[in-house]
């Protein structure tokens, strides 16, 4: 290796590596702010907080690599022009496309590493690190109640409440208690202006001590008529304090906290399983719209439409079909058609959410396919856009290179993202979802690149400035004149 590819590849790397893990650090410590809050200091032991501190590290890596590569190719690049060693290689003869030859080798193979880390390191830190979250939450069932909207976590009750509070997060306000543990409804309702859980690890109950709170219960025989039902006995109480005995043992179970129940989500396989995955993915919603399909034509009895020869056509019939029958004969056919309709209408509304479920869960699929190979070409593609804007700007350190990193870097995340909402919602095509980041960032990349090695601005500002000010200088020479 020259002095030269050497040279270049120590002022890429010392940037890189500080600016990787910075970024890494921050992201890091943005995930953590969102989930760690519900976890530390709730009995849970500091392996088991590292360990996840740890797998959070590993699914964070994929999007820190582009950042690193994009602001310490502006870095690295915008020093050299900053200290003119560009005008000094130029006067040797050597152009741009030879001082980043080294950087261009070193991208590739980041792009490898990235690709290697999406496809085997982040399916497996995404099962480790959701199946140990579930499983804490599990051993601390007061941990997966969230306020604000109801929590079915807990089998058999719909639990919500305003606002969790305390040193151990277990008292709450205004509490609602749906009890659906009998299977017949929500016949038994229980409010409270405040509460408190009491729970302990490995026991089969979770306790609920209620406050200042209303209860009520309808007594209803199971298979008891609507018309009946307003005029069974109901009973309804106030109390001052009320205690709750859930069993959650269907919850918490026996299972410990390294127990991996959920492993076929879409982001925890691989490439090769995803593509397995995807094919019987596809079969299913194929076979779900065909089955619906079928039922639809059978129960508008279609099969009975057929064409008559043209011999057996009677050529005196009215054009307008209702008129050839009777006024008893059109009503009846109006009715029967109506109710067709309406049962064909309520089958489709029946089947909607489930055809749209399947066919949501296949674009998941589909996307996390396509986007992982897209996403692990992002270091090559924003290298090629950060190492011309370095060279143009001409300007190192960490002031504009990380204003311009931070906005190239959102452009496209965002880009990406949005393309994955539109493919996941069946709006565009997972293919075209995914790619969609690239299909914007690599014009761009052309461009700079084209102007960095021309030696030009990244916006010609003479073209359209020299323009307007030839005008007006005329303009005021006809007036002198």
């Amino acid at each position: 290796m020259k002095i030269l590819d050497k040279y270049i590849l120590k002022t890429f790397l010392r940037p890189f590596v500080a600016t990787f893990l910075i970024v890494l650090f921050v992201l890091v410590m943005q995930v953590l702010w969102q989930t760690f809050e519900n976890i530390a200091g709730k009995g849970i032991s500091l392996p088991f907080i590292l360990k996840f501190l740890y797998y959070t590290t590993l699914i964070i890596t994929p999007q820190a690599l582009p950042i690193g590569v994009l602001l310490s190719s502006i870095m690295a690049l915008g020093n050299l022009g900053e200290n003119y060693e560009f005008a000094a290689a130029k006067s040797a003869g050597i152009s741009l496309q030879r001082l980043v030859r080294p950087l261009v080798f070193l991208t590739i193979l980041l792009s490898g590493i990235n690709f290697l880390f999406l496809n085997n390191i982040y399916p497996y830190a995404i099962l480790k690190q959701k199946n140990l979250y579930l499983n804490i939450k599990k051993k601390k069932p007061a941990l997966a109640l969230v306020p604000g909207s109801f929590n079915s976590d807990i089998p058999g009750y719909q639990i919500k409440f305003d606002e969790k509070y305390g040193e151990e997060e277990n008292l709450l306000k205004k509490v609602l208690i749906y009890d659906l543990s009998g299977n017949r409804g929500n016949q038994k309702v229980i409010t409270a202006e405040r509460g408190k859980i009491l729970s302990e690890e490995g026991s089969r109950y979770m306790t609920f001590i209620l406050y200042d709170g209303y209860y009520y219960e309808e007594h209803i025989r199971s298979n008891t008529p609507l018309s009946k039902r307003k005029k069974m006995p109901a009973s309804s109480a106030t109390f001052e304090e009320y205690e709750l005995n859930i069993d959650i043992s269907d919850v918490s179970g026996d299972s410990g906290l390294t127990d991996e129940k959920y492993k076929n989500s879409y982001n925890m396989l691989s490439l090769n399983q995803l593509k397995d995955t995807i094919p019987d993915l596809k079969a299913s919603y194929d076979e779900t719209l065909s089955l619906r399909a079928k039922n639809i034509y059978s129960s508008v009895f279609a099969k009975e439409l057929y064409k008559y020869p043209d011999s057996l056509k009677n050529k005196n019939a009215n054009p307008v079909i209702l008129e050839n029958f009777d006024l008893k004969s059109q009503v009846s056919i109006l009715n029967s058609a109506t109710t067709k309709t309406s049962r064909a209408l309520n089958s489709l509304k029946n089947n909607m959410a489930t055809i749209k479920f399947k066919r949501k869960t296949l674009n998941f699929f589909d996307t996390e396919y396509y986007n992982r190979i897209a996403f692990s070409l992002s270091c090559l593609i924003l290298f090629f856009i950060g190492a011309p804007l370095g060279s143009i700007i001409r300007k190192g350190g960490f002031g504009l290179p990380m204003i311009l990193a931070i906005g190239i870097y959102v452009t496209y995340f965002f880009t990406n993202t949005f393309g994955k909402n539109l493919a996941e919602e069946s709006s565009i095509s997972s293919f075209l979802g995914s790619w969609i980041a690239a299909i914007i960032m690599v014009p761009l990349a052309i461009l700079l690149t084209r102007r960095a090695t021309r030696d030009k601005g990244v916006f010609n500002t003479d073209a359209i400035i020299l323009p307007i000010t030839n005008f007006f200088k005329k303009l005021t020479s006809k007036k002198d004149s």
